[in-house]
């Protein structure tokens, strides 16, 4: 599995103003489990910070980690948000993987943490992810 103690945080430097940030990796790549060719997606993180933010360098060598793991887009997703949750502790956080087409079909996973706000993206009625862990 990937290293969480890759991931770094630093402290917000607006602790007392909900805002929203996302980040967006376009050249995510880890393997398929079941046949071992590579997977290709876009991972993206949203979330409002409390006391941390993530670093972006740690975030990258973060997700460059998962490039020979053999796992699937739902275990990705999941881990990635159950990793992200444990260190910066957000107020919410989405996180939201989007994989290249394969055999005609493309899939999109997306993984909550904490409760999100009415106007937070990806929580319109009919949005659904799975609600991880806290660590």
């Amino acid at each position: 599995m990937p290293d969480i103690n890759l991931l770094e945080c630093f402290e917000n430097p607006q602790p007392k103003r909900d805002y929203i940030i996302e980040h967006v990796a376009e050249e995510f790549t880890s393997v398929c489990p079941v046949t071992g060719h590579p997977d290709f997606g876009t991972v993206t993180v949203k979330f409002t910070p409390d006391k941390l933010c993530v670093e972006l360098k740690s975030l990258k060598l973060y997700l460059q980690d998962f490039r020979n793991e053999g796992i699937f887009y739902e275990a990705v997703t999941n881990q990635i948000c159950d990793d992200i949750t444990k260190i910066m502790a957000p107020k919410w956080l989405i996180i939201t993987t989007d994989w290249k087409g394969r055999g005609g079909i493309r899939s999109r996973i997306t993984a909550t943490s904490g409760t999100l706000p009415s106007h937070a993206p990806g929580s319109a009625p009919g949005s659904h992810g799975k609600k991880c862990s806290h660590g």
